[in-house]
């Protein structure tokens, strides 16, 4: 059953209500000139258009599957689907992939998508030029060979279950050499859409190619539009500014918008778990009882309530999506405030200065509060510090690890080997039961798989390596005139080629 909402602050439904007059006037009246235009409302703002280089998850929603395209397409039910490749064959040892590619494929700028230009692309992940921390999803490729223009074979070091699945996330995106050169600026790839226009954090639009190899998008242009205030983000689809708002980060209007007779409003799941992390670097986060005081001393549920009005899943602390196949939602690190006093004075830890670093994010601030409190009332001295997001907190915490706790959601999908099983991560997670544990389920049986996951994420609960607070919940608000906006992330990319007006 939907939580009720138990308040709805006056002073912003009465804003909500200035702004509703409208029945919603659709973005295809802003833009005469481009019929059929969608404006998409949204929370995050790119820094960059290059995700090779810089990281974050509002440069492949924006560009994956919409401008870039991979060999394989992760389907909306998270099974792998042929994209850019026809078909593919495995060989008994699980170690060469032979893919079969689409052939009269080109790039937006006119050069030839073929088996050569598949072969670059894999290899530029593996290269210097990546620095995206998921380029480790690629290591794993020993070689690459072309066999004929629209034949590729790629040869692993050792069978995986995950490199495929990765392939169809923003690793596995078709480029060009001709289009290297303007990736922070002007994408190219092989998919519906090519670039109309960016204006840095505030919108980003794109226009349907004519020349497109596959359906035609059913839409001309899609203009995403970038909301810091989740409050004018929401006033802006009930006033008809926008045609959706995915995302929404406003869980105690949803009553308000779910009575509005133009609005559609969808709860749906995404891979967002929203980590309290930990520098495993310094103290005191270097000592696991610690670690475990923090657990213990966080009240999930109640940060769901609070912050999100009863949206989002408590996943019992794991770092699992829902719809990912290990998913337990089991745990070991009940809210229990006493036994987290308990293990903070057994580390000699009572009264240590700790700092969360807040990334100007709604969730994360909203949270932020209540997470002040909590640690606070089982003995650490606790500071907030704000950090601009993305500039100031990818420097800070991503790239520079100076932070004691932060916290922010993690979208990619499946990215628990990245998270806890690399050292040079921001976390700083450096344990090697964990990382044999990983490895042994990418190199397990495709039947073995889940099972072997499953004893991976107990090794990381067993380390209290990252508090998973619950599962970003994925609110989507639309006229109801429009159509075909996805419920559900599963992916990097938030395709728009079917959303359309009715």
């Amino acid at each position: 059953m939907r939580p009720t909402v138990r308040h709805l602050i006056p002073a912003l439904i009465a804003t909500l209500l200035l702004c509703g007059c409208s029945a919603g006037i659709t973005a295809s009246q802003h833009n005469t000139s481009i019929p059929d235009s969608i404006t998409i409302g949204t929370t995050t703002a790119p820094a960059s258009l290059d995700f090779t280089t810089t990281a974050g998850a509002a440069i492949p929603q924006a560009l994956m599957g919409n401008i870039y395209e991979g060999l394989v397409a992760i389907a909306e039910d998270g099974t792998i689907t042929p994209q850019l490749a026809r078909s593919w064959d495995i060989s008994d040892d699980q170690r060469t992939y032979t893919f079969h590619l689409r052939e009269n494929v080109t790039f937006s700028n006119g050069d030839a998508f073929n088996a050569h230009t598949a072969d670059f692309s894999i290899n530029r992940v593996k290269g210097d030029a990546w620095t995206n921390g998921l380029k480790k999803h690629m290591s794993i490729v020993e070689h690459t060979r072309v066999i004929d223009d629209y034949t590729l074979e790629v040869r692993l070091s050792h069978p995986s279950n995950t490199w495929l699945w990765s392939m169809g996330t923003l690793v596995g995106a078709m480029m060009s050499p001709g289009g290297i050169d303007t990736l922070a600026t002007r994408p190219i790839g092989t998919g519906p859409y090519i670039l109309d226009h960016w204006a840095v954090g505030t919108s980003l639009s794109l226009i349907a190619r004519d020349d497109y190899w596959g359906t035609p998008a059913r839409n001309n242009r899609v203009v995403f539009r970038y909301f810091l205030d989740p409050i004018a983000l929401t006033n802006a689809v009930r006033s008809g500014t926008i045609d959706t708002a995915v995302g929404v980060q406003a869980p105690e209007l949803i009553d308000a918008l779910l009575a509005d007779p133009h609005l559609n409003v969808e709860v749906g799941s995404t891979n967002g778990e929203v980590l309290l992390s930990m520098n495993h670097r310094r103290a005191p986060f270097n000592d696991l009882n610690v670690r475990k005081a923090v657990f213990y001393g966080i009240d999930r549920q109640a940060l769901i309530d609070t912050t999100w009005e009863g949206y989002g899943i408590d996943t019992g602390a794991t770092p699992v999506a829902p719809t990912d196949p290990w998913y337990t939602g089991s745990s070991n690190y009940p809210y229990d405030p006493d036994k987290a006093r308990a293990l903070l004075a057994q580390a000699q830890a009572v009264g240590t200065d700790i700092a969360i670093t807040v990334p100007t994010l709604p969730y994360a601030q909203a949270a932020s509060e209540l997470l002040y409190s909590q640690l606070t009332d089982i003995g650490f001295d606790v500071t907030l510090e704000s950090a601009e997001f993305p500039a100031v907190w990818l420097s800070q915490v991503f790239k520079g690890h100076n932070y004691d706790m932060s916290l922010i959601a993690h979208v990619e999908p499946r990215d628990i080997g990245t998270i806890f099983g690399n050292p040079d991560y921001y976390l700083g997670v450096d344990s090697p039961r964990v990382q044999a544990l990983l490895d042994d389920a990418d190199r397990s049986a495709p039947e073995d798989y889940a099972l072997m996951m499953g004893r991976a994420v107990e090794a990381i609960m067993d380390e209290a390596a990252a508090v998973t607070l619950y599962n970003l919940p994925w609110i989507v608000v639309s006229n109801k005139r429009v159509v075909g906006v996805p419920t559900n992330t599963v992916s990097d990319g938030l395709r728009v080629a079917n959303i359309h007006l009715q």
